[in-house]
C-alpha cells in the first residue's frame, strides 16, 4: 500500500487552492512508494494519492501563508519611470537614480520602519538637490513618483516633515534634547524612535535619518556639536555614524552646487552663441526686405 507524505516549499502567497498535478514516478527498490520531485512556490499537503504502474496522479491542497517578497531595485526604478515619463536633465537624473537605489535598499531592510525624522531627512535632501529645477510643478511630480515607486505615501512624507520643522522652530538648544521629559505629538514621535533604537523594536539607521536630525538642529539654531552629541545620546543613535553621514551629505551638496554652476555657465554660453548667430541672420533678412521693397518700387516706377 502506498504511503502518504507531505512536501514543504517556500510559501509566498496568501490563498487556498486545489490543483491536480501529474508527476512521473520513480519506484523505490525497498517499497511501493511512488517518489517524485518538482518545484512550486507554495506550501502543499498531500490529501489523496493514487498510484498506477505508469504514472502517479495526486490531488494537492495548497495552503499558503507567506511572506511578502520585496521588489528588486530594477522594479522600483521601472515603477518610477512609469509614474514620471518626462525626461529629467542629466544633472538631476544622475543623483536621483543613485538616491532611489540607496533608498530602495533602506526601504526593504528587515528592520526598516518609517518614521518622521527619516521623512524630514529625505525631504530636506530632495528639496536642496532639486533647487533650481526648471519647473516647480515637475519637481513636485518627480517627488510624488519617487516615493510612490518605493510603495510609500508622498503626502505623509511632506506632512511629517512640515510637522517636525514647525516644532523645531519653537525649540532651543536645551529644550530640543529634553523631549523625554515632555509631552506632545513630536515628543512622542522622538520617544518612540529612542525606544526602538535602544533595541525594543525595529529601527534602521540611515543617512536620511542623520540629515533629519541635523535639520532639527538647524531650525532650532542649535548646530553646536555638543547639542548634536546630546541629541544622539537621548535618541540612542551613534554620533560617529551621524557625523560621517553629514559629511557625505555636505560633500554631495557642494559637488551638486558646482555642477549646477557649470551647467548655468554652459547654458549662458550657448545662449550667447545662438544670439550671435541670429544677429547676422536678422541683418541679412532686413537687407533682403529692403532690397525687395526697392526692386518692387523700381518696377512700379518703370510701369
Amino acid at each position: 500500500m502506498a504511503s502518504l507524505t507531505s512536501v514543504a516549499f517556500t510559501s509566498i502567497g496568501q490563498t487556498s487552492c486545489q490543483r491536480k498535478v501529474n508527476v512521473s514516478s520513480t519506484r523505490s527498490s525497498s517499497s511501493n512508494f511512488e517518489g517524485f520531485r518538482f518545484r512550486t512556490s507554495v506550501f502543499c499537503h498531500c490529501v489523496r494519492f493514487r498510484a498506477s504502474s505508469s504514472s502517479s496522479r495526486m490531488v494537492i491542497q495548497c495552503m499558503s501563508a507567506a511572506t511578502d517578497v520585496p521588489p528588486t531595485v530594477a522594479e522600483t526604478k521601472m515603477n518610477f519611470l512609469k509614474l514620471y515619463k518626462r525626461p529629467i536633465p542629466s544633472i538631476y537624473n544622475t543623483v536621483l537614480q543613485e538616491l532611489i537605489v540607496q533608498q530602495h535598499l533602506m526601504r526593504y531592510k528587515r528592520t526598516y520602519q518609517y518614521d518622521p525624522v527619516f521623512a524630514l531627512g529625505f525631504v530636506t535632501v530632495y528639496d536642496r538637490l532639486m533647487e533650481g529645477y526648471p519647473s516647480d510643478e515637475d519637481r513636485e511630480a518627480i517627488f510624488q513618483a519617487y516615493i510612490t515607486a518605493l510603495k510609500e505615501d508622498p503626502e505623509q512624507y511632506r506632512i511629517d516633515a512640515q510637522k517636525l520643522e514647525e516644532w523645531a522652530q519653537g525649540q532651543t538648544a536645551s529644550s530640543l534634547v529634553e523631549f523625554p521629559s515632555k509631552e506632545g505629538e513630536v515628543e512622542g514621535i522622538l520617544k518612540d524612535i529612542a525606544e526602538r533604537a535602544s533595541g525594543k523594536g525595529n529601527f534602521s539607521y540611515s543617512r536620511f535619518f542623520a540629515v533629519g536630525l541635523f535639520r532639527l538642529l538647524e531650525l532650532a539654531n542649535a548646530t553646536e556639536p555638543t547639542v548634536l552629541e546630546k541629541l544622539c545620546a537621548v535618541l540612542n543613535v551613534n554620533k560617529r555614524s551621524v557625523d560621517r553621514d553629514l559629511d557625505v551629505y555636505r560633500n554631495l551638496l557642494s559637488k551638486l552646487l558646482q555642477a549646477k554652476e557649470l551647467l548655468k555657465e554652459y547654458v549662458d554660453r550657448e545662449k550667447k552663441k545662438r544670439e550671435e548667430r541670429t544677429e547676422p541672420q536678422k541683418a541679412n533678412e532686413a537687407i533682403k526686405k529692403c532690397l525687395g521693397e526697392y526692386l518692387y518700387s523700381h518696377q512700379q516706377f518703370n510701369l
